[in-house]
């Protein structure tokens, strides 16, 4: 293993900084509006969202401090832990339902969400699961099944909420790890098939995501309905043209498009700081991912190498998801966009979860 840095990555720090800011003063203006009129106080989201940031960022500084290698032992009781928690949000009158899911243990406006929690418990215990049994990984039932059980119970149990976005980061991050172990190409390929056939199964079994299809092939066949979001989204966008409308100065926000600050928050930027704020805030997290991605590689313990790569595929596979749904190459699937959206259980979980990559950068070669 590489000698400890006397820091660590200074521009993930600056990245993750970076974002967060952006995201900061993107809440307010998303949500000024809204949060006037519901709450009287056009400063609601943004002091909930400072709040949620100050302890995500005193999270960070803790995990960044904490040597990688303790998280190893904690692996499986907080896989055990978090499974417990979906369980339990599915129990009626103890979950919390939100937008149609029930998603939530808390009560009145504060709770955490444990799929939120699952994502960073199901990346610990692959790391583990993996770096122990990395050799037998060219079997598909010795080394291969296994894994990949738990990940489907996992995802299940988040499918029962129902929560197809958050089950679909947490695998596609889940497979980077996997696929970084050094599983079989053709085993992961097969793996492919048959969760495409999985998904039209889902889709098929749910009329609401039907819709979403449909409306995510032509939006306007049913503009006030299931393609309203998509069509919103991009009347936002549009008029964003090269520099934007300016700070503050969006139209979409007055109650045209639903939940700005949350899942279409990067159409309200795109709107106000058009082509060149969003190109900037993308730039910001390539690097991010280069610089996780780059920890990973030079990391010569595979438990932390694991570890780093599924940190880093939260992060990329959420994003690609929620661009691709505000800019309509995707259906709308209720993603977050990381550190920028308005969400407590998210942005404490992501930074605490960067601070576990920012320790891992100290090792790295």
């Amino acid at each position: 293993m590489a000698k400890v840095r006397k820091a660590p990555d200074i521009w993930m720090i600056a990245a993750t900084l970076g974002i967060l800011a952006v995201g900061i003063v993107m809440v307010y203006s998303a949500s000024a509006v809204a949060a006037f009129h519901d709450y009287g106080d056009k400063f609601y989201y943004v002091k909930r969202q400072l709040l949620f940031a100050a302890l995500g960022i005193f999270m960070m500084f803790v995990t960044m401090n904490v040597d990688y290698s303790r998280w190893r032992r904690w692996a499986l009781p907080g896989l055990l832990l978090c499974f417990g928690l979906l369980l339990l949000v599915l129990v009626p009158g103890v979950g919390v339902v939100r937008g149609g899911a029930r998603s939530w243990l808390g009560i009145g406006s504060f709770g955490i969400q444990p799929s939120e929690f699952m994502k960073l418990a199901m990346i610990l215990f692959l790391a583990r699961f993996l770096a122990e049994r990395q050799q037998k990984l060219v079997s598909f039932t010795k080394g291969l099944l296994p894994p990949l059980g738990i990940l489907l119970g996992a995802f299940g149990l988040i499918m029962l909420q129902p929560d197809l976005g958050t089950g679909a980061v947490m695998i596609g991050a889940a497979l980077l790890v996997i696929y970084a172990a050094g599983a079989r190409i053709g085993h992961l390929g097969g793996l492919a098939m048959l969760g495409v056939v999985g998904l039209v199964g889902l889709i098929a079994a749910a009329p609401y995501r039907l819709q979403r299809i449909t409306a995510f092939l032509d939006p306007w066949q049913d503009p006030l309905g299931a393609g309203y979001q998509s069509i919103q989204s991009l009347y936002a966008i549009g008029p964003g043209g090269l520099v934007g409308l300016g700070l503050g100065m969006s139209r979409q926000k007055y109650n045209y498009l639903p939940e700005p600050q949350t899942d279409f928050i990067f159409s309200i930027l795109a709107e106000e700081l058009g082509f060149i704020g969003g190109s900037l805030l993308l730039v910001l997290f390539l690097l991010l991912i280069w610089r996780g991605m780059r920890t990973a590689i030079a990391i010569d313990d595979p438990f932390g190498s694991f570890l780093a790569a599924g940190i880093v595929g939260i992060i990329a596979v959420q994003v690609l998801i929620n661009i691709g749904v505000v800019i309509g190459l995707m259906p709308v699937t209720g993603i977050t966009l990381p550190l920028v959206s308005y969400g407590g259980s998210s942005l404490t979980l992501l930074l605490t979860a960067l601070g576990i990559l920012l320790n891992l950068s100290r090792f790295a070669r």
